[in-house]
């Protein structure tokens, strides 16, 4: 039988864990990830932490009919998600518009998509409730130029992508 792509509920915190007994059995997995930059609550530095695109799940390829009991007493795995009938397999064209998100850093980058021209509001850090215009991503990624609006002039800053909004046009 052809193997299918199926979602697997992991425990708590245990998407890597999951994920290395199944390839252990020889199942292909993929389980997406993204960087999130987080405010060190004690330090106040920000820092870029790893984390699932879907906490507390992965997918996985595998054949149900001999590998569904092994795939649900593997060490980190909850359940598989299911409907009465059992596991609901999960269409190919799924799993390939997710990897078709993953970058080539191989994670995938969720945020705001700015276009050139873009009027926006940073709300976070020394320049918070600054406007500007946007001008560009730099290569990184993380980070983006904005014309900054000033009182007599404009200065292009580079900012944190995730500091930005975009602004409410007030028309």
């Amino acid at each position: 039988m052809v193997p299918l792509w199926y979602v697997i509920h992991t425990h708590s915190k245990q998407e890597v864990r999951a994920e290395c007994n199944l390839r252990v059995l020889n199942i292909e997995t993929f389980a997406p990830q993204l960087k999130v930059r987080r405010q060190n609550s004690f330090t106040g530095e920000f820092q870029l932490v790893v984390k699932p695109l879907f906490t507390g799940y992965i997918f996985a390829r595998f054949d149900l009919d001999s590998l569904l009991h092994k795939v649900r007493f593997t060490r980190g795995v909850h359940s598989l998600v299911s409907v009465s009938d059992g596991p609901v397999p999960l269409s190919e064209e799924m799993v390939d518009c997710i990897r078709g998100r993953v970058a080539s850093d191989g994670f995938v980058h969720i945020g705001s998509s700015f276009n050139r021209g873009d009027r926006v509001v940073i709300k976070e850090g020394p320049l918070k409730n600054l406007t500007g215009i946007f001008e560009k991503e730099m290569k990184d990624s993380e980070r983006v130029m904005i014309l900054l609006d000033a009182v007599e002039y404009q200065a292009r800053v580079l900012v944190d992508r995730n500091f930005l909004t975009k602004a409410i046009s007030a028309g």
